[in-house]
This record gives structure tokens, C-alpha cells and sequence, in this order.
């Protein structure tokens, strides 16, 4: 596809930009491409209850329409540089596999494959053109049922078949809440002084509102949440595991094997290159897999970090395109950089960070829940070099000199 480039304009631009506060001037009265304010132009098109949380000056835009996506944030307001990735060409239009609108937290089903897929028909080959994502995640609207100056709970009942022919009757509920400098220092355990950041915590949970157990045998769903973000020439995601564990570190070869000078890892840290210009995805196993993972761009000096649930002992589903392995052993930290397609079209760029919950082995009326926060900080490359070194142990330089 052909689509804007958001870290393009945000290069071309760059004598609009300050890339210590992360703020995008204004030109001639309009908000600049890459601005918070010029997405919410844009999404205030196609939703015109778009929901916009603040906390002081950090701003953090959801859509109901669009199936509770928080769509960008920003540490700065209008002015302030549009952390989610947004795909501009998919408004007003229907894909029959995918309607990729973008944003930064994305509330999924999964598995995606295997013998309890949630994205292909019971017999269909698992190939693209039978793969299709379920309405109630991909273009169905959902419900506001709260909503306040900081936080909004939007929910949604579906009905969906797996792959093993049963049907799922299921209540989603996503709750977001912007968070207050004090909470993501909290949060973080770090001071942010001389930091400007944006933080969210989002509590994600599915209820099983069908009249039978879902069980090994039946499939059970789980609760995926994945972030997109624009890149640079110089992102690097970098994801803490447990060095000591069974079995590998990572799963690398989702899309086929990631080139080795685009993925490194060792002393309990994986670094992976996102610089949008080649298609790979790797995934963590519950047993090494820790509570965070982390990016930074070091063209326009952002930080990002996640936060979310781990159960080290939890079953994981397998979300392979084929029938092949144990449905029942995957990965629980996943990571994708986007790159061209075998024709040379392509959706992004972008990359992603993302976080699964176990399955939902629960009864009716049982509930699981799995929390995931975001946060992105700007500032002087120093002040940011100590967050990383009191959250994740490392350093920017190691992170970006290891590859």
C-alpha cells in the first residue's frame, strides 16, 4: 500500500520539532504531519466522539468507533509529536483480511493459528486467503459505558468460532486511564525531572458469557494487545528475558529467520533493529519472559517502555499459521518490525510491541484480566540514559551499539 510515512515528515520537518521536548511547532496556522494536533484533525473525520484523556500537558486519544483503540498520545498536546502509528489509507475503506487502521494499543483475540484459531474457519487451509480477523476486533464499533476527564471503559459482547468448531460467547472490556507524572514514576520506580512523558494503563477483560467451560479440549481464547508506533532509521526495540530457563530465548522465525545483524541477544537482553524496512517477528516463552519490554529512537530522542502481566507458569497459546506444533506452548512477549511484502507493497512502516495473556481456561461467568501500560518519555539524552539504566539495568549505548 501507499501511505505516509509519519517519521518521514517528522525527519523533513525537523526544524519544526524540538527533539528534547518532543513538541511539533505549528506552520502557518496547521498542525505539521507527525503532530498530535494533525492526527486528531484527521480521526475527528471518521469519529467524531473521539475521546481524548489529559493529564496536564501529555494528551492520550481513544475511538469507540474503532474498537477501543488508543489510537496516539503525546507528551505535549496538539504541538506535541504523535507517538502511534496511524495507517492513513484504511479510513473509508473495507478489507475482507485485515482493516489495519493502526494505533498504539490495540485490543486483540488470539490464538491467530493453530488448531484453535480465532482467524480461520474449522477445515480452512491457514493461508492469507483464508485467514480473516473477527468483526468485534477488526471494524465492529464498541460501547462507551464510562467515561471521565482521565479514564474511559468501552466493552463489547461477540460471538466467535474456532477453529475446532466451537462457538465463544464473550464480553471484552477495556479500561484506559491516563496516568499523572507521580503515577508513571510510581509505576517506573524512577524520577522523571527534566522529562516530558505520556503515560496509559489499560486493564483488558474478557468474560466467558457462553453456557459451557472453556477448556483444553474446546480451545480457549486469550487477550493480545499490540502497540504500533512509527519508527526511524535508528529505532531499536529491546526486550529484557531470563537468562537462566529451558529451551530458547526467542522464537525468531515467525516470518522467516531474522537476519542476524538485525537481532542480537546475551546477558539477558534482545535487541532487535525497527527501523520499518524489514519484515521479521520474534516471541518470548512464559518461562524467560519478563514484565517489560522497551524502544528508543534516537532521531527524535524517545523512550518508549511497556509494562504488562507475565504468568511464568501460565499456558500460552501457539499462534503459528499451521497445525503442526503444540497449540498449547507459545510465547507470552512478541516484537514485529514491518518491511516490504515478496511484491514490494507494504503496509507501514511501523513496528510493534506487544503482550499476551494465558489462555482463558475459565467457566461461564468467570473473568481474566491482563494489564498493560504504555509510557513515552523525551528529554536530554542523559536524563533518559538514567531511566533505562534504573529500569531495564543497561544502557543506551549498549542497546544501540549492539547490533
Amino acid at each position: 500500500m501507499a501511505i505516509t510515512c509519519l517519521v518521514a515528515i517528522s525527519c523533513k520537518n525537523r526544524d519544526n520539532k524540538d527533539t528534547e521536548t518532543g513538541t511539533m511547532y505549528k506552520k502557518e496556522d496547521t498542525f505539521i504531519e507527525g503532530s498530535f494536533g494533525y492526527d486528531m484533525d484527521f480521526l475527528e473525520k471518521w469519529d467524531s466522539n473521539l475521546i481524548i484523556l489529559k493529564s496536564e500537558n501529555a494528551s492520550v486519544a481513544i475511538s469507540g468507533k474503532y474498537q477501543a483503540k488508543v489510537f496516539t498520545s503525546s507528551v505535549s498536546g496538539d504541538e506535541g509529536q504523535s507517538m502511534g502509528w496511524i495507517n492513513y489509507d484504511a479510513f473509508g475503506k473495507t478489507d475482507p483480511h485485515m482493516n489495519a487502521y493502526g494505533g498504539e494499543s490495540r485490543f486483540w483475540l488470539g490464538p491467530e493459528g493453530n488448531a484453535f484459531s480465532l482467524f480461520f474457519k474449522p477445515g480452512a487451509e491457514m493461508t492469507f486467503e483464508n485467514w480473516k480477523t473477527p468483526a468485534p476486533i477488526d471494524n465492529d464499533e464498541w460501547d462507551v459505558t464510562e467515561e471521565s476527564d482521565t479514564s474511559v471503559t468501552l466493552e463489547r459482547t461477540m460471538e466467535i468460532e474456532n477453529y475446532a468448531g466451537h462457538l465463544l460467547h464473550i464480553r471484552a472490556q477495556r479500561e484506559i486511564k491516563i496516568l499523572t507524572a507521580q503515577q508513571m514514576e510510581e509505576l517506573l520506580g524512577v524520577q522523571t525531572k527534566g522529562i516530558k512523558s505520556v503515560g496509559y494503563k489499560t486493564r483488558n477483560t474478557i468474560t466467558n458469557i457462553g453456557d459451557f467451560e472453556w477448556t483444553k479440549e474446546t480451545g480457549a481464547p486469550c487477550i493480545w494487545i499490540l502497540d504500533m508506533f512509527p519508527p526511524s532509521e535508528e529505532t531499536t526495540i529491546f526486550i529484557p528475558y531470563k537468562e537462566e530457563g529451558a529451551g530458547p530465548v526467542a522464537t525468531t522465525d515467525y516470518f522467516g529467520e531474522i537476519p542476524e545483524d538485525r537481532i542480537g541477544y546475551g546477558e539477558g537482553m534482545l535487541v532487535f533493529k525497527a527501523d520499518g524496512k524489514s519484515r521479521g517477528k520474534l516471541g518470548i516463552p512464559p518461562n524467560r519472559a519478563t514484565p517489560m519490554a522497551g524502544s528508543y529512537d534516537a532521531i527524535n530522542n524517545v523512550l518508549t517502555i511497556t509494562l504488562f502481566d507475565v504468568d511464568s507458569k501460565g499456558t500460552y497459546l501457539n499462534q503459528e499459521w499451521n497445525l503442526e506444533g503444540n497449540p498449547l506452548m507459545g510465547d507470552a512477549v512478541n516484537a514485529y518490525n514491518d518491511g516490504p511484502l515478496e511484491d514490494g507493497s507494504q503496509m507501514g512502516p511501523f513496528y510493534e510491541l506487544e503482550s499476551v495473556s494465558p489462555a482463558a481456561f475459565i467457566k461461564p461467568n468467570e473473568s481474566l484480566s491482563h494489564d498493560h501500560a504504555v509510557f513515552h518519555l523525551t528529554g536530554k539524552r542523559e536524563n533518559l540514559e538514567q531511566i533505562v539504566e534504573e529500569v531495564f539495568g543497561t544502557t543506551i549505548d549498549r542497546i544501540t551499539n549492539f547490533l
